[in-house]
């Protein structure tokens, strides 16, 4: 890159609209901060990050097992994979402490993601890299040598632009992926640091699962990002992820929502009520009847669970419900 250099990119119309869309939504959500005051949320959030960015990596623990990782509890899966969950664990839980303009920072993070998984963990790589569709190369990296000036220009370029948060965090992470820095673990890196980004614009983006909808739709993610590089330009890069965002916003006011009406003292009654008639009905069953998600019955009834009011007897899938109040 050379000096002032700005990474290829148009403002499109679309690109424009979805900026002033999620720019209104997000303004919504700040307004009424319920992320902040609602722990289990983000933790639900944060954990499927982590399985999300984990398993687009090719990562075979389940959700399930994630969490259990977490919770330091014992996991019968590879020990690569139980690592990759706890490096990526303590990666996300010093986010508030990174600064998204700091290459040092940007090497700490590498340094605790890849802990014990490559050599070259918290430094640039030696040798050439490349990413593979099977045995095809769909993009080779840029040569070592060139690594730490491009990342330095493109640091440079993302700490002065004034672009919005939202583009610029969407070229950094399309940038980044091109320069491909370490010897494993940039996809990761990447969509970390794209999150930490947006999380200096409005902090409960550190607790919004993007990750989750990337996985959704991960051949699409990897076509737009050879579609960005066969145009030379990010913009249909940039175009993609704003949606994804967008989804991943309105996924989040859905569940705030839902949190909101489930919190009425008068639904957790009907739940207790529907507990008692029938200590078998499914988590599907009582979404339907009290018109919440399955998702949040689950929740609602690990809060209740937790809370001392009810306590499971046998499988979760054989067994039951005993209200104790």
């Amino acid at each position: 890159m050379s000096e002032g250099y700005k990474p290829p990119f148009t403002i499109t119309e679309e690109i424009t609209n979805l900026v002033i869309e999620i720019a209104e939504m997000t303004g919504m959500i700040a307004l009424t901060d319920n992320l902040s005051k609602n722990p289990t949320l983000r933790r639900e959030n944060r954990i499927h990050s982590i399985h999300s960015s984990l398993a687009i990596e090719r990562n075979s623990l389940t959700i399930d097992q994630v969490s259990d990782v977490i919770d330091g509890k014992r996991v019968l899966g590879p020990p690569k994979d139980i690592r990759e969950v706890q490096n990526a664990y303590d990666a996300y839980e010093m986010l508030t402490k990174l600064n998204p303009y700091s290459i040092k920072d940007l090497l700490t993070a590498h340094k605790i993601i890849m802990l014990d998984l490559v050599k070259e963990s918290g430094i640039f790589r030696s040798g050439g890299v490349g990413v593979y569709a099977g045995k095809d190369l769909i993009h080779a990296g840029t040569p070592p040598q060139y690594v730490p000036d491009l990342i330095s220009e493109l640091f440079k370029w993302l700490k002065e632009s004034t672009l919005h948060p939202l583009i610029k965090s969407c070229i950094f992470h399309y940038e980044f992926e091109f320069i491909h820095p370490f010897i494993d673990g940039n996809g990761r890196v990447g969509r970390m640091w794209h999150t930490l980004i947006l999380a200096k614009w409005k902090k409960f983006f550190l607790w919004l699962p993007i990750e989750t909808l990337i996985h959704e739709q991960q051949e699409e993610y990897y076509a737009v990002i050879n579609a960005a590089n066969t145009d030379g330009e990010s913009t249909v890069f940039v175009k993609f992820m704003l949606e994804i965002i967008k989804m991943a916003l309105e996924e989040l006011i859905q569940n705030v929502n839902e949190d909101d009406k489930s919190n009425n003292s008068s639904v957790r009654d009907k739940l207790l009520e529907l507990l008692k008639a029938n200590n078998k009905i499914s988590a599907k069953s009582a979404a339907a009847k009290l018109d919440l998600s399955e998702r949040q019955i689950q929740r609602l009834l690990k809060i209740m669970k937790d809370e001392g009011k009810i306590e499971r007897v046998g499988s979760n899938r054989n067994g039951s419900w005993i209200v104790l109040e």
